[in-house]
């Protein structure tokens, strides 16, 4: 019973700047972090970047320096600010929450997924 909504995608010109959020509801607790992945037309799907509730953050190697991650605790929501886009960055892009159950299990929920499209 957790839900992620993703907003914030869409097309954007080679050099410019998206911000994606995603809000996760339902049966919230023990959150161990939350991320952002992201799947390239006949790519495998990676790894893009997490925080923890705590506000540790870490990063891709490939997107360091362009992209940065944040949480409002709050309101169980997480943004990706990305800048400097290229048109490789072109992909559909996933949020995503692990959390653990009170028995200590992990469980993750995926968002639907959002295009991020860069194209002139």
């Amino acid at each position: 019973q957790v839900q992620l909504v993703e907003s914030g995608g869409g097309l954007v010109l080679p050099g410019g700047s998206l911000r994606r959020s995603c809000a996760a509801s339902g049966s919230i607790f023990n959150i161990d972090h939350m991320a952002w992945y992201r799947q390239a037309p006949g790519k495998q799907r990676e790894y893009v970047a997490a925080i923890s509730p705590a506000g540790t953050t870490n990063y891709a190697d490939s997107e360091k320096g362009r992209f940065a991650i944040s949480t409002d605790n709050a309101k169980n929501t997480v943004w990706l600010q990305m800048n400097s886009l290229n048109p490789e960055d072109t992909a559909v892009s996933y949020c995503k929450i692990l959390l653990y159950d009170p028995n200590n299990v992990p469980y993750d929920y995926w968002g639907q997924g959002t295009q991020v499209t860069v194209s002139s």
